[in-house]
């Protein structure tokens, strides 16, 4: 899988082969999140999404109804080629499932948005360890204190993921992740993690832990498993997410983000 090219990775997906955190694969392709709730609730989310471009960065927006992407990624099709989707209802979590065909509607439409995972790989050239990768586990995501601007009945608190590094590459890891802010940009916080509201790094509230080792320094991204938070917030009707890790592998190259 890991040398499979992203048309082939989703087609792999699509074909219910495999349904695991995406994290390290296809080396240089953008990743992505996904939001797709009902026309009566895009608008708002919409707003949302430029209100808040940091956990946000929108990479695509689909015509109402439409499954198929028309930019990030060629033969894509949202509804089948994430690894794992979640389902809400009025904010509730009511199902995980490998393909979100069956619930497709007609008024829906999709948000994708630029992961970082994305970046993942150039830190990796650069000699930065990502721990999540070398462990075999999740990224550690977690719940912060840090309100989100609001737009129309959307509302929530950011969702940061955590990558711990050593003192001397914090500053080279900030360089080479701010500069591609499509896909979340420079860390939003680094340290403290009492600071931004988390009290237990060692209990995430998406992904899994990692280990940290002595004089290391926890790194915070905004993270695009903000809009879950969002739907458990503002509770809209219907919507449909990724499962947190399990991205959408696109056909747009980390270098052509930049900017």
């Amino acid at each position: 899988m890991l040398e499979a090219t992203p048309a082939k990775a989703r087609h792999i997906i699509r074909e219910g082969r495999y349904n695991a955190p995406t994290s390290g694969l296809c080396p240089g392709f953008a990743q992505a999140n996904l939001i797709v709730l009902p026309k009566e609730q895009a608008y708002d989310f919409l707003l949302f999404a430029q209100r808040n471009p940091k956990p946000c960065p929108l990479l695509e927006v689909t015509d109402v109804g439409q499954r198929m992407t028309q930019l990030c990624a060629t033969n894509c099709d949202i509804a089948t080629d994430f690894p794992r989707y979640r389902i809400y209802e009025e904010g509730k979590l009511v199902a995980e499932v490998d393909n979100v065909a069956d619930y497709w509607r007609d008024d829906l439409v999709s948000f994708v948005i630029g992961c970082s995972f994305s970046f993942e790989s150039e830190l990796v050239e650069a000699g930065i360890e990502m721990r999540h990768n070398t462990q075999g586990r999740n990224v550690s995501m977690y719940l912060t204190d840090v309100e989100c601007i609001p737009a129309g009945s959307m509302s929530g608190k950011m969702v940061m993921s955590m990558r711990p590094l050593p003192p001397d590459q914090v500053i080279k890891a900030v360089q080479i992740s701010g500069a591609i802010p499509k896909v979340h940009g420079a860390p939003m916080h680094i340290g403290d993690p009492a600071a931004i509201g988390i009290s237990d790094l060692s209990q995430p509230d998406f992904g899994d832990p990692v280990d940290i080792y002595p004089g290391e320094v926890p790194v915070f991204w905004a993270c695009g498993v903000t809009p879950q938070s969002v739907v458990m917030n503002s509770k809209p009707p219907f919507a449909i997410t990724h499962a947190p890790g399990c991205m959408l592998i696109t056909d747009t190259k980390n270098v052509d983000l930049k900017g």
